[in-house]
């Protein structure tokens, strides 16, 4: 019997755009696919003439079981998560399971476009400089060590980009949490269903986050700045750190100057 190989693989945020080619090579050469329902049919025309296990939430070990069973008949199998599969995706859960039991199959993990980066291009450069990725779902997570982690990227003033703001309560409560840090004017974008048909997004405040509440649920990403992020129009933008307001000012002048002797006009 031949070997069996598991590609573990992100989708991206699931338009065909920001699908890596990579992606795409794994699922052709795949016969069986595992994933989430959801996730199924974003790719169901990628998936024709295969066999496509599916499972809900909360049953990722499940998908992982059936995964490696069928590696063991042989099989390639390409389990798919959204993103990024080591982002809070079928990675570990595969990896672990394989480690445990030493079972003799060839893995492979692929990369993808994980929601912080979808999410935060769509705003324009808010990741520019050191970030905190933090997820608020609490259903593996206790919510003390989430709230943990929000307070001390709060404290060390990182861009926050938070994950599955499935819970109200919690959410509300890391907001408050970073706004004891951070002024009320400090800018958060919010995105949702990103690549999809009914994408959403708002940039807002600290201060103001919340009147947009009803919008925000388990397919929300929220990047919130840090003391430094600001925003200009509709973008925001954290500087890199290098250079300062003086540096920038005459950076500016030297466009504007050349824009003028080549005859150009400067609004």
């Amino acid at each position: 019997m031949k070997r069996g190989k598991i590609y573990v693989v992100g989708l991206g945020p699931g338009d065909r755009a920001n699908m890596t080619e990579a992606f795409l090579k794994a699922i052709r050469e795949s016969d069986v696919i595992v994933t989430y329902k959801t996730y199924a049919e974003l790719i169901k025309d990628l998936t024709v003439g295969k066999e496509v296990i599916t499972a809900n939430m909360k049953e990722e070990l499940l998908r992982a079981k059936v995964a490696i069973e069928k590696a063991l008949e042989g099989k390639t199998v390409a389990v798919v998560s959204s993103g990024d599969p080591q982002v809070y995706g079928m990675a570990s859960p595969v990896l672990e399971l394989l480690c445990l039991g030493g079972f003799d199959v060839e893995v492979e993990v692929l990369p993808g476009v994980t929601a912080a980066l979808a999410a935060s291009s769509l705003f324009g450069a808010p990741l520019a400089h050191d970030f905190a990725v933090i997820s608020l779902s609490d259903l593996l997570t206790p919510r003390e060590e989430i709230l943990r982690k929000v307070e001390l990227a709060s404290e060390g003033d990182f861009v926050i980009a938070l994950y599955n703001p499935i819970n109200p309560n919690l959410l509300r409560e890391a907001m408050r949490v970073i706004a004891k840090y951070r002024s009320p004017r400090t800018p958060v974008g919010i995105a949702k269903a990103v690549g999809r048909d009914d994408q959403w997004i708002a940039l807002t405040t600290l201060g103001e986050w919340e009147s947009y509440s009803d919008q925000i649920n388990m397919v929300t990403t929220i990047i919130v700045g840090n003391s430094r992020t600001y925003t200009c129009g509709r973008l925001m933008i954290t500087p890199r750190g290098y250079g300062n307001k003086y540096e920038l000012a005459r950076y500016v002048e030297e466009v504007r100057n050349n824009h003028r002797s080549s005859g150009g006009s400067s609004q």
